[in-house]
């Protein structure tokens, strides 16, 4: 792709340093995800909610350190897109809890 098309339609600007910035924390939160399954110290609850937050936030991580959209972009389009974006997640987050909820309901 042409490097002025690249920077008029308002597209980040990759770097090694972000990539590894989203590379650890991506790593960072599978492993809150895993220690807080595998440790065991909290409840069920909880624990389902620890889960939950870190996935939200890696995907955010993905979005912003991978994807390169965040808010501060001039393109009206990467905007809308991250709007898109969160639409989603919101519905695969809330639409597999849904599932998951009426299954156990349904197995009980």
């Amino acid at each position: 792709m042409n490097q002025s098309l690249i920077e008029r339609v308002g597209a980040g600007k990759a770097s090694l340093r972000s990539y590894a910035t989203g590379f650890i924390l991506a790593i960072i939160l599978t492993g809150v995800s895993f220690a807080a399954v595998m440790s065991g110290a909290m409840s069920r609850s909880v624990t389902l909610f620890v889960i939950f937050a870190a996935a939200a936030l890696q995907s955010l991580v993905h979005i912003h350190y991978f994807l390169h959209l965040d808010m501060s972009s001039e393109s009206r389009w990467n905007v809308l897109a991250l709007v898109f974006t969160v639409l989603v997640m919101a519905i695969f987050i809330g639409g597999s809890v849904w599932i998951m909820y009426h299954l156990h309901q349904r197995l009980m």
